[in-house]
């Protein structure tokens, strides 16, 4: 790849500092946010409550992420958090993965770390265990990490990706550190276009999760190239920028929050391919009874026939989900792409649930 101003080992070193003072030096609460993009307003859900009431205050506090990012059937995982921060949801999900799991935080921010830390010994009094740690280090490094490659269930992150300046070293990473069948469960902030230069090199709109968000074209690409053949949409919100002065510099662009998950599954196509198939789920994943959201057009009740393509037999027949699932079919008769697919824009427009199915595939 040919080398441009932005993408040389200088601009990446700019891109970090800036985060870095804005993370450790600019903010010191999420009350110091100027938009709304680094902040997770969607509904929380009731079981997640009593997991936050036992996190330290100080943690909480420093929460800057933009999404929900624990995916069920975490218990015994190994979980690695990319730009973990003060931690919040790495303890949230210490308490999911139990004591025979072990979640694994990565931050560059220092001073971030260092709140993450000071409350290590508080949260394993709380649990009853400690079974986390915090490295520090670049999610565009992870190779240098001592991470061992193909060891995590799961990995996670939350409104971080954006501000990496080298995205394409980031899901190479994931992909090196996944188990077969393993899982990319993360929340970021993406645009309806590419951003132009003058977005991306404004500090403010950078450290905000604005200036650096992926094109949501450009995001399946480099999912893609990292071997994640169907990126799958979770949930998505329009983000607003309510400062004048911001809304102004940001231009036409519309920005979004949004979930995604990404299965580390070889036999993946880049389309949703028709083999007859179909699924039925069997209600025993638990806080989800009737029905299990696999995606934002896969709303799976419980005990009923589903329809699938061979994409999604695939997520559910080769990961952790398989034993909670009845599969009907094979991969012996092709019927073409799979009715419904298609390549519009993913986010939703509106309120909750918008763009959200129960029997198409895509």
């Amino acid at each position: 790849m040919t080398q441009t101003p932005e993408t040389s080992p200088a601009a990446h070193a700019a891109t970090h500092a800036l985060v870095a003072d804005y993370y450790g030096q600019q903010l010191q609460s999420s009350a110091d946010l100027k938009t709304s993009a680094c902040c997770d307003a969607s509904a929380m859900p009731e079981w997640l409550k009593p997991l936050l009431a036992r996190i330290h205050p100080e943690v909480l506090s420093r929460y800057y992420g933009c999404g929900l990012v624990c995916p069920p059937l975490l218990q015994g995982c190994r979980v690695l958090d990319l730009g973990c921060g003060a931690g919040r949801d790495v303890y949230a999900l210490a308490q999911l993965v139990g004591p025979s799991g072990e979640v694994v935080g990565v931050d560059m921010t220092q001073e971030q770390l260092a709140v993450a830390r000071r409350h290590q010994a508080h949260h394993a009094e709380v649990f009853g265990f400690d079974n986390v740690r915090f490295v520090h280090g670049h999610i565009e490094r992870l190779a240098e990490l001592g991470l061992e490659p193909g060891s995590f269930d799961v990995i996670v992150s939350n409104c971080v990706v954006n501000l990496s300046p080298d995205k394409a070293a980031v899901m190479a990473g994931v992909a090196h550190l996944l188990k077969p069948g393993g899982e990319f469960y993360f929340s970021d902030v993406y645009t309806d276009r590419r951003v132009p230069l003058t977005v991306r090199n404004d500090p403010v709109l950078y450290g905000e999760c604005l200036g650096g968000a992926l094109y949501w074209k450009d995001f399946e690409r480099l999912s893609h190239q990292a071997g994640f053949a169907d990126p799958r949409l979770v949930e998505s919100r329009p983000l607003l920028i309510t400062d004048p002065d911001l809304a102004r510099r940001a231009g036409p662009l519309r920005f979004y929050s949004a979930t995604y998950r990404l299965f580390h599954l070889p036999q993946l196509e880049t389309a949703c391919e028709d083999y007859g198939q179909a699924v039925i789920y069997r209600g025993s994943i638990p806080e989800h009874p009737d029905h299990l959201l696999l995606d934002a057009h896969h709303h799976i009740p419980t005990g009923k026939v589903f329809a699938v393509c061979g994409n999604t037999w695939h997520m559910l027949h080769g990961t952790r989900l398989a034993p909670h699932f009845q599969f009907v079919g094979d991969f012996s008769r092709h019927f073409g792409i799979f009715e419904g697919c298609g390549s519009v824009l993913p986010f939703a427009q509106g309120g909750a649930g918008d763009g959200l199915a129960s029997g198409a595939c895509c």
